[in-house]
């Protein structure tokens, strides 16, 4: 009797023995590491989002999301231009450290072996992509076989999702891309939970790009609509900006573009088109509620660049100027102590730092290369943290709008290296803790000598750091002379050399 007892005792801890280590090897399978949604709009303002202020717009679900986490309110890109944006979130570095830009060159693949998506993709993560992929990478082209899941395009890609060849599928549904990558995200979603395996999705809207070319179906959300000028509005409000400026496409484009004659027109589209983008925010977290997984994923939205609209009498973007160089930057991380609490934080970002916050938060050891800083911190302090300083950085278009700026916490100081028969090289210098509509030069005023000198001292920090890390092709270090304050304009070589094509 008792040997029976001891038999069955010895099985039935054989068997709890077994169920208990069944369950500890699916404790260890299941991957607790957090989902990470990126967001990316092409040309998206701060003044097209509600919650940065502006009553005129609807955006029902971007307000949302910074209600429940934390809005940024000195989020930059570094470069406002959509190659060099796209490369410095992959990368976290500067754009004279990617070495790619319209007119430069394309990101050499040892470069691209450091971003974000490749490094997520090799520790685990199942990785997707939709959308504007903006760069080519030599021997790569598009990376589409460094993502499990794919629905990028080449160039501009097309507004009519039939077009995109990767997203063809959504089109009968969703003719319109906008909402086309949102249908796709929802597909990547529901694939991870099914696999029970940590995601990264980054989306890549082409909306609101020119050329304007809303949604449809709502075209009843602004019709009729008035907006509200910005009180920087016209030409009269940009006499005091640099020559230089004027030189580029930007300023034309004022009239060119109707904002001038038709600025409800134009802005009606333009917001439609934001509106687009707000719903496929909206139908994303929908898809992440409906898979029980809001409490494990971070949600970040914000835009390549800003858009100027018709401040300061200039349109579209590249300059340094706030409306293009400044975004909405919108983050949800479940864990933060500041959700629901409709936190604001003023501290100095930049799309530099996305690759880094994105690494720590996938528990990815950050590359020493990257110039930019982990968010993280800022979502459980918004107070201590984020950068000194940051450059803002534009080599596109005509020469004289080639510039280097420094930006602080309170101050943008910007150099503008070039000169001719019309012009001389000249500073612009902006309080834009105290003057963020930019309209008080004080580079020329003698009450901000001290603070002049302290920018320029900043500045010059900056551009040293181009001359040490910039790379050795696709026409980077030129400027590291261009830029240089302390060198006759007489003495600098404009001439562009030949691109090399390989490292």
């Amino acid at each position: 009797m008792l040997n029976s007892l001891r038999f069955h005792l010895a099985v039935a801890l054989m068997i709890l023995s077994t169920n208990f280590l069944q369950l500890d090897c699916r404790a260890e399978e299941t991957d607790t590491r957090p989902n990470i949604v990126f967001l990316f709009a092409d040309d998206q303002c701060t003044y097209s989002v509600g919650c940065y202020g502006n009553e005129d717009v609807q955006t029902p679900n971007l307000d949302r999301l910074a209600q429940d986490g934390v809005l940024f309110d000195k989020h930059y890109n570094t470069t406002a231009i959509c190659m060099a944006s796209r490369a410095n979130v992959f990368t976290g570095m500067y754009e004279y450290k990617t070495g790619c830009n319209f007119t430069h060159g394309d990101m050499h693949p040892d470069v691209w072996a450091k971003s974000y998506p490749v490094l997520l993709r090799e520790a685990g993560y199942l990785t997707a992509f939709a959308g504007k992929f903006g760069i080519k990478v030599e021997g790569k082209g598009l990376c589409e076989d460094d993502f499990d899941s794919w629905g990028g395009g080449p160039g501009q890609t097309n507004y009519q999702t039939a077009k995109n060849e990767s997203m063809q599928k959504y089109a009968k549904e969703y003719p319109h891309s906008t909402l086309s990558y949102a249908a796709f995200g929802q597909d990547v979603i529901r694939e991870a939970a099914s696999q029970n395996r940590p995601f990264c999705l980054s989306i890549s809207f082409k909306a609101p790009h020119k050329p304007a070319t809303p949604d449809p179906r709502f075209d009843h959300i602004y019709q009729g609509k008035e907006f509200t000028k910005p009180e920087n509005f016209g030409r009269e409000f940009g006499e005091h900006l640099s020559a230089q400026s004027k030189r580029g496409r930007q300023y034309p484009r004022f009239t060119d573009w109707n904002y001038d004659a038709d600025y409800d027109g134009e802005m009606a589209k333009y917001h439609q088109q934001a509106f687009g983008i707000d719903v496929a925010v909206g139908m994303i977290r929908d898809e992440l509620k409906k898979q029980g997984l809001v409490e494990n994923t971070v949600v970040i939205f914000t835009s390549d660049n800003g858009y100027i609209c018709g401040s300061h009498g200039y349109g579209s973007k590249v300059l340094p100027m706030e409306e293009s160089s400044r975004v909405p930057l919108l983050i949800y991380h479940p864990q933060s102590p500041l959700n629901g609490k409709q936190v604001r934080c003023d501290r100095l970002t930049g799309n530099i730092d996305f690759a880094p916050t994105i690494l720590e938060l996938a528990g990815i050891p950050i590359p020493s290369n990257m110039d930019g800083k982990s968010l993280l911190g800022l979502l459980e302090n918004p107070d201590e943290g984020g950068h000194e300083q940051l450059s803002f950085i534009n080599v596109y278009g005509p020469l004289p709008t080639h510039s280097l700026s420094c930006l602080t916490q309170q101050y943008k100081y910007t150099y503008w290296w070039y000169g001719d028969d019309e012009m001389e090289p000249a500073e612009e210098l902006f309080d834009t803790q105290n003057d963020p509509l930019e309209l008080r030069n004080l580079a020329a005023s003698t009450e901000s000598t001290a603070t002049l000198e302290m920018m320029r001292s900043k500045y010059d920090q900056q551009l040293e750091h181009w001359k040490n890390h910039a790379v050795d092709y696709n026409d980077y270090q030129r400027f590291g002379e261009l830029f240089d304050r302390h060198i006759s304009i007489d003495d600098k070589d404009s001439e562009s050399p030949k691109r090399s094509k390989s490292k």
